[in-house]
């Protein structure tokens, strides 16, 4: 079952300039996110005029996972495909994510969007949402069902927490105020994109029930002890000596470092 979840839309009194400016600081990586091990861009490219700018990334995380479902799976990093999408002339970015690690057993789909707001040019919104389908995952797949959500729910309270750090560090330089993109004179009339703007998947367009955001409890001690009973207890009720031959599956393709 395809699990779907949504934040509220969060609003930044800031321009969307700005806010790109401060979003662009968290790369490659960054020390406010300690599970964000480290990134590397795979592609990049610009439009003919240079109004559409785009990344692929491939990002290293240490997922705050109990360490006997880590051995069971036989990881210690997850990594992700991130593709952002900068439309400095529509002054949108539309990022879109989904695991590399595990993909033929868990899918998770991420999609977030940055953009000015509708009702004052210098404000910006922030949308997040995001969607789970566990296939199988070696008889844990409620406590990976538990753990997505736990990371979920951290990653909204610490999105703005980001933003914010790194929009006081820009003020701080003197840095308050970014220009908006201007076509260039010499720019041909008509720009050629080398890649669309990311499109909602069908994936998030499934009629299915949304689970809100705030819903979900943030993180504390207790919740992390109860996680690891339910993995513990998963643990004993399944045969882990009948482990699939594919566990170490996610070691294919992926970096070093």
């Amino acid at each position: 079952m395809v699990q779907k979840y949504q934040s509220p839309i969060r609003v930044y009194k800031h321009p969307f300039e700005l806010v790109m400016e401060a979003y662009e600081r968290r790369f490659p990586t960054c020390h406010l996110i300690p599970m964000f091990v480290d990134s590397e861009v795979l592609e990049e490219t610009e439009s003919e005029d240079g109004s559409v700018h785009n990344v692929q990334r491939r990002c290293k995380l240490d997922v705050d996972a109990p360490r006997l479902l880590k051995r069971i799976a036989g990881v210690d990093y997850v990594y992700f495909s991130q593709e952002n999408t900068l439309n400095k002339r529509e002054r949108t970015l539309h990022i879109e994510s989904h695991n590399e690690t595990f993909s033929n057993r868990v899918i998770i789909h991420e999609l977030c969007s940055y953009s000015a707001h509708p009702e004052n040019e210098d404000w910006t919104c922030f949308e997040q949402s995001a969607s789970l389908d566990i296939k199988s995952f070696f008889g844990f797949e409620s406590t990976v069902e538990k753990i997505a959500m736990k990371q979920y729910a951290s990653s909204i309270k610490k999105g703005k927490e980001i933003i914010e750090f790194y929009l006081n560090q820009l003020e701080e330089e003197g840095i308050s105020h970014v220009p908006r993109w201007t076509p260039s004179l010499d720019a041909p009339s008509s720009s050629v994109t080398t890649k669309p703007v990311c499109a909602t998947p069908k994936l998030l367009q499934l009629e299915l029930p949304v689970t809100p955001a705030v819903s979900i409890p943030v993180s504390t001690d207790a919740n992390d002890r109860e996680l690891a009973d339910a993995t513990q207890s998963e643990a004993t009720s399944n045969d882990v000596t009948n482990q699939p031959d594919d566990q170490m599956e996610n070691q294919t393709g992926t970096p070093d470092g």
